[in-house]
Parts: structure tokens; C-alpha cells; sequence
């Protein structure tokens, strides 16, 4: 099951700081997301992030800024996907990803994401009033009919509310993993909050394979 992190919209406290230590701690991918940013506050704020960890972050948007700096992957809002008329250049191991809000987006999209994003899944965490938006029982049957069509499969990642006790439940809907962002960036110890869910992921994993 794959875990990964996206930051917060407005910065926080000893942000880059904090970064690296969840790329320290072992998160393999981390999604910066601050859609008020110019491309020159975007690429101020990632050289403020070790060149070790650049190949790890993944970045909402600024493409030319995913090529300059040498990062991990582009993720396409859905304004940007939809003025995307081709595939942006990409190198080899330079991940696409998006985000869906829908499970028709998700059946009809043919465009090759190494991974998309579902939400919300269940009641958000860092945004008040945004509940969950999905009946799971809905969304385990499309992720089994999407395991079994032909050609593209899209890995689909939960992505709302997700915390240790609904792990569990994410692996049984057929998720191929979880995006995290309130349960870590609202705790006094991102850090921290976020070892502890490798330790439920781990659990999880463990208890699906007995």
C-alpha cells in the first residue's frame, strides 16, 4: 500500500524543515500543492529543500520548474488537465498523476497516470464541510472492474480524512494506497504523526496477506 503526503496550500512553520524529515523518515513520494505560489515563490521555496529529496517531490502544477529542478513527478490539477491539450515532457521516472473528484472521471480518463487521486473518501481533515463524497461499497466494485480491463489500469490512491483507523478500510475498498495531508500537517509533530502511520500501513498490509 502506498502512503504519500501532500503539503499544506499556505505555508507552515519550518515547512522545509519539516519536508525533509518525512523524505529522512522514508516517504517515497511527497506532492507539493500551494496553488497561490508564482513560479518564482515555488521554485524559492523547493531550493529551500535539499537536492537529495528533489527527486522525491512531486509538484502540483509549474512544469517547467519539474524539468529545471530535476524533481520526481508533475500532478495535473484538473484545470491544468483539461487545458492539456498533449502529455507534458517528461523524463524516465518523472511520475504523471491527477486528481478525480468522481468515479466517471476515473472510468472514462485514458490518458496514462502513473497514479490518480480519489476524493473526498471520507470527511476532511484540513477543510471544514468537505464530507465524504462517496458510497465505498461503489467504489470497490469500480476499482475491481478497473483491475480487470484491458490495456490501461489506473492505480487509484484514497485521498480525504485518511488517518490510521480508516487504513484498514482503504485497503479493502481495493486502493492501491492513501494521500495524506490533515492528519500530518495538523498534528504537533508531522514527523512524528507520520511514522505512525507507516507503523498502521505496515499493520495493515500484514493482516490483508494472513
Amino acid at each position: 500500500m502506498q502512503l504519500l503526503v501532500i503539503t499544506p496550500p499556505d505555508p507552515a512553520p519550518n515547512e522545509a524543515r519539516l519536508i525533509a524529515g518525512l523524505l529522512a523518515a522514508g516517504l517515497s513520494r511527497l506532492h507539493v500543492r500551494k496553488p497561490g505560489c508564482s513560479p518564482a515563490e515555488m521554485a524559492a521555496h523547493l531550493r529551500q529543500i535539499p537536492p537529495r529529496y528533489h527527486p522525491r517531490l512531486v509538484l502540483h502544477g509549474h512544469p517547467a520548474l519539474v524539468a529545471e529542478l530535476g524533481l520526481g513527478g508533475l500532478h495535473l490539477p484538473a484545470a491544468a488537465r483539461a487545458d492539456l491539450k498533449a502529455a507534458p515532457s517528461l523524463r524516465s521516472g518523472q511520475t504523471l498523476s491527477t486528481s478525480f473528484h468522481t468515479l466517471a472521471e476515473i472510468r472514462r480518463h485514458r490518458r496514462r497516470y502513473d497514479y490518480v487521486f480519489l476524493s473526498p473518501v471520507f470527511d476532511s481533515i484540513s477543510k471544514e464541510s468537505y464530507s465524504a463524497a462517496f458510497n465505498l461499497a461503489e467504489v470497490a466494485a469500480t476499482l475491481h472492474q478497473l483491475r480487470r480491463r484491458p490495456g490501461y489500469r489506473p492505480l487509484v490512491l484514497a485521498l480525504g480524512g485518511i488517518t490510521a483507523a480508516q487504513l484498514p478500510t482503504v485497503q479493502q475498498v481495493g486502493f492501491a494506497g492513501a494521500a495524506v495531508l490533515g492528519s500530518i500537517w495538523q498534528s504537533p509533530d508531522p514527523v512524528a504523526a507520520f511514522r505512525a502511520l507507516q507503523v498502521a500501513v505496515k499493520a495493515t498490509v500484514a493482516v490483508a496477506v494472513l
